[in-house]
C-alpha cells in the first residue's frame, strides 16, 4: 500500500565554500568541501519509464567526480529492486538524477519513505520532478510536479539564499542556459527557495513572475533538496553547477547545516543597501557582494529607521575562524554602542568562550543548549544562519533552523518589549560577516497551550500511570511501538513548536506528531532518550512545518517493550 511522505523539519544547514569578494553574476569555485566530511555513499538512480536526457551518463559521472574530492562513494543503478529498507541504510543520501515516469513499485516507494522519514536525504535533479505521478506523496518529496517547458534558452537566475551549503558561492544573480521547468504549483509555501527565475529574462515562463527553480526542505527526519537545472550534459561540466550539486549532495547527507523551512513575509533590511543604518562608536563595516563584513570596533551598526517590539529576525552569518561579534536587540535609540551593551541583549557569535559568551548564548545571561548547537552550527568559514524571535519578554534563538536558546526577560531596564536591533563590530581581527538581513513582524504574543499527557481522547494501547512527581500525579505510560494517542481538545492551527515532559527507563523512541489523525501527515518527530527512571523528566521539543490543522495526535515508535512516558505537552504558535 502506499503510504504517504509529509515535510518535517529537521536540523537544517550551510554553506561549503568559503565565500569570495565578488563583482558581477558568481565566482567559480573548485567543487570541493571546505573541511572534510566523514566517509559517506550516495545512491544516483536515473531510471527512466518516460523521455531520456542524454545528460544522464555526465551527471552521473559529475556526481563520482564530485564523491572522489570529498570524501563520499556513488552507486550508480537503475534498478528500483535497490529500494528496500537494508539496502537504503547504507546510504546518506539518494540522487534522482533525471528520472521519468513511474519508476517505483509500492514496495519500493515505502521504503524510500521510510529511508527519508528516517533521517535519510534525497536530492533530485532537473527531471526528478517530472516522476511518479501515481504515487501522490513523492510530489511533497520532491516539492512540485513538472508541468511544461519552453526551448532551452538563456535566463537569469536570482540567488534568494545565500548562506545555503549550495548558493552560497553564487552571486546575487547568474546568468546560464538551461531547459526551464514550469511546475504545477508553486512550491514555496512549503519549501525554502534557494533560487529562482526572472521569467523576464526569458520567453516561456507560466508561473506568473514567482518562478522557484531550486529549493530544499526537511523531510520526515530526513531531508530533501531539489534543483530544475540540469538537462545539458554541459551542465556537468560547470564548475558552478557542481558546486550546488555538491552543496545539495552534503545537506542531503545531513553534513552541511541549513534552515530549509518555509519562510514567507519578511521584509528585508539589508541586502546590499545600507540605507536606514546608521554606525555607533568606533569602526565600521565593509559593503560588498551585498556581503556586511566588520572591522575595527567595538561599535554597532544598527537599523535606526524602525523600533520593533514583536517579531522574527532573520540573518547570514559567518566568521573565517576564532573570531567575535554578535546581533543586539531591543536597546533604545543611542549612538552610543553602549546603550545596546547595557540596556539590550546580545546573541553571541563567538567559536570560543565559556558558555555563557560563545555562539548561541544571551551574552553573559544564558548558554545556549550546547548539544543542540554543536549539531546545528557550521564550522568556521561556512555561513550560518539565526533566526531570533522576540515575542512580548521572549527571545528564542533558532540556528539553522534548531532551537538552542529560549530566555525570558524580568529586567525593566532591558525590556525586549520595545527596542531597535543592531550588529557589532568588536574590534580589529574579529573579522565576521553578514548577510541577507530581514524581519517579520509577528503582532500580539501569544500563550503556549498545554494538554496533560493522560487526557488523550482517543488511542491504541495507551494507559494512564500513577507517577507522583508527574503534574496530576499521573503520565501517558504503557507506550509501546505502534501506540498512538489523540486529543481532540487541542488545535494546531497556528502552531510552530512541540514539546513534551517526558521519562524513561525504556529504551526510549519517538514522538511523531501528526495533524488531525493517527494517520495522518505527520509535521514534526522528537526523539526520547532513556531519562534514568520513570519519575525522572526531561523535555523534548520540535519544530513543525507543513500546514498545521485539526487536533493533535501523537504516534509512537521505537524498540520493544515499554518505550517512554509523557507528563504534559505544548503547543506553541
Amino acid at each position: 500500500m502506499r503510504t504517504q511522505l509529509r515535510r518535517i523539519p529537521s536540523a537544517a544547514a550551510s554553506a561549503f565554500v568559503v565565500a569570495l569578494a565578488l563583482v558581477g553574476a558568481f565566482v567559480t569555485p573548485a567543487a570541493t568541501a571546505q573541511a572534510a566530511d566523514p566517509a559517506y555513499k550516495v545512491l544516483v538512480f536515473s531510471k527512466t519509464a518516460g523521455f531520456r536526457h542524454d545528460s544522464i551518463p555526465a551527471g552521473t559521472q559529475a556526481i563520482r567526480d564530485l564523491g572522489g574530492a570529498n570524501n563520499f562513494t556513488v552507486t550508480a543503478t537503475e534498478d528500483g529492486a535497490a529500494f528496500t529498507p537494508a539496502n537504503l541504510a547504507g546510504f546518506k543520501a539518494v540522487v534522482f538524477l533525471s528520472t521519468t515516469g513511474d519508476v517505483l513499485n509500492d514496495t519500493q516507494q515505502s521504503a524510500l519513505q521510510g529511508y527519508i522519514d528516517g533521517g535519510g536525504g534525497y536530492l533530485g535533479v532537473h527531471a526528478a520532478a517530472d516522476t511518479e505521478y501515481g504515487w501522490p506523496q513523492y510530489e511533497g518529496l520532491v516539492g512540485a510536479w513538472f508541468k511544461s517547458h519552453p526551448a532551452i534558452q538563456q535566463a537569469t537566475v536570482k540567488t534568494e539564499d545565500r548562506a545555503n551549503p549550495a548558493t552560497s558561492h553564487l552571486g546575487q544573480t547568474w546568468s546560464r542556459s538551461d531547459e526551464w521547468y514550469n511546475y504545477r504549483t508553486n512550491p514555496r509555501a512549503n519549501v525554502r527557495v534557494l533560487q529562482s527565475l526572472d521569467e523576464g529574462s526569458y520567453s516561456g515562463g507560466e508561473m506568473s513572475g514567482d518562478h522557484p527553480i531550486t529549493w530544499c526542505h526537511p523531510q520526515g527526519n530526513g531531508r530533501s533538496f531539489y534543483t530544475g537545472l540540469g538537462h545539458t550534459a554541459e551542465s556537468y561540466a560547470d564548475p558552478a553547477f557542481r558546486s550546488l550539486l555538491l552543496g545539495g549532495i552534503r545537506y542531503a547527507a545531513g553534513f552541511a547545516k541549513a534552515d530549509c523551512r518555509a519562510e514567507t513575509g519578511y521584509t528585508s533590511l539589508y541586502n546590499g543597501s545600507t540605507t536606514g543604518w546608521s554606525q555607533a562608536g568606533p569602526g565600521s563595516f565593509t559593503n560588498t557582494d551585498a556581503t556586511l563584513t566588520s572591522q575595527g570596533g567595538m561599535g554597532l551598526l544598527w537599523y535606526r529607521s524602525k523600533e520593533y517590539s514583536s517579531y522574527s529576525l532573520k540573518l547570514d552569518w559567518k566568521m573565517p575562524g576564532d573570531d567575535n561579534s554578535g546581533v543586539f536587540v531591543g536597546f533604545p535609540t543611542s549612538d552610543d554602542p553602549n546603550s545596546a551593551v547595557n540596556q539590550g541583549y546580545e546573541i553571541q557569535i563567538d567559536a570560543t568562550d565559556t558558555a555563557d559568551k560563545t555562539t548561541g548564548s544571551i551574552y553573559g545571561f544564558k548558554s545556549a543548549d550546547i548539544a543542540a548547537r554543536d549539531g546545528a552550527l557550521n564550522p568556521p568559514g561556512e555561513w550560518n544562519t539565526y533566526e531570533i524571535r522576540v515575542e512580548g519578554e521572549r527571545l528564542q534563538v533558532f540556528l539553522n533552523g534548531v532551537k538552542i536558546n529560549d530566555f525570558t526577560n524580568t529586567d525593566p531596564v532591558r525590556s525586549l518589549k520595545q527596542g531597535y536591533i543592531g550588529i557589532q563590530n568588536h574590534g580589529a581581527g574579529d573579522d565576521v560577516s553578514f548577510r541577507n538581513v530581514r524581519i517579520k513582524e509577528l503582532g500580539a504574543t501569544t500563550t503556549p497551550s498545554t494538554f496533560e499527557g493522560e487526557s488523550y481522547t482517543s488511542s491504541q494501547g495507551v494507559q494512564a500511570a500513577d507517577h507522583a512527581p508527574a503534574s496530576g500525579g499521573k503520565t501517558l505510560g504503557y507506550i509501546e511501538n505502534g501506540d498512538w494517542a489523540g486529543y481532540s481538545q487541542s488545535s494546531l492551527a497556528g502552531v510552530k513548536t512541540f514539546s513534551a515532559k517526558v521519562s524513561s527507563a525504556g529504551a526510549g523512541g519517538t514522538i511523531q506528531v501528526r495533524s488531525g489523525s493517527a494517520t495522518g501527515p505527520v509535521l514534526g518527530s522528537a526523539t526520547v532518550r532513556n531519562t534514568g527512571g520513570w519519575e525522572t523528566f526531561q523535555t523534548v521539543s520540535t519544530p513543525l512545518t507543513g500546514t498545521p490543522t485539526g487536533p493533535v495526535f501523537l504516534t509512537f515508535t521505537g524498540g520493544a517493550g515499554s518505550l517512554f512516558d509523557i507528563d504534559t505537552f505544548t503547543l506553541e504558535k
